[in-house]
């Protein structure tokens, strides 16, 4: 599954992508934000994650800019399991930051969630000291749930709270706040 969108391709990742997917992440600034993810993060690191069999309905993709030359690795984004919902997440490199590409392919993949997936709910949270995550799962339609959960952080290497979110797409008809049929994206299998 690939998507398409105004500034950004979302394609799944490669192992030959694992030198331009540990330099884009490799940032303590970025890997701090996540949850699952090693600090120092090597191109081993990046194999393994690479490596992974996906099966054909996976919505894990790497974001590349499509706005300049030729496509840049600029992050990753996708939807994992957790506790029986799926569960979106996001990170970008450091100097993509405020540029809303984020919202952009969080937008992407919500719509793949809705319209091509047809789940019924997605969940997310970000660490209480990264606001920014939130202000992007606002405007692709998320909602605080009120709860805060510690999560652990392989980078920090202990747990950190987490505000946690929720889309459910029943709940306005649309699932998805601020885009319109000309900003959807396209899919393509």
């Amino acid at each position: 599954m690939f998507a398409v969108t105004e500034r950004l391709l979302l394609r799944p990742g490669w192992v030959d992508d694992a030198p331009a997917l540990q330099r884009a992440i490799a940032h303590e600034d970025v890997v701090k934000k996540l949850s699952p993810v090693p600090w120092p993060y090597t191109v081993d690191d990046a194999r393994s994650f690479l490596s992974v069999p996906r099966a054909e309905d996976d919505a894990t993709f790497l974001i590349f800019t499509r706005t300049q030359g030729t496509p840049r690795l600029i992050g990753c984004v996708g939807l994992h399991d957790t506790d029986g919902d799926k569960e979106i997440g996001y990170w970008l490199s450091p100097d993509h930051w405020g540029l809303g590409f984020a919202t952009e392919a969080a937008r992407a993949v919500v719509d793949i969630a809705r319209h091509s997936l047809r789940l019924p709910r997605l969940v997310s949270g970000h660490f209480i000291d990264n606001p920014a995550s939130g202000h992007v799962l606002q405007k692709v339609g998320f909602r605080p749930t009120g709860r805060i959960e510690p999560r652990k952080c392989v980078a920090r290497g202990h747990d950190v709270p987490c505000l946690l979110y929720a889309l459910d797409f029943s709940d306005d008809g649309d699932g998805d706040v601020e885009s319109d049929m000309n900003n959807r994206p396209r899919l393509a299998a």
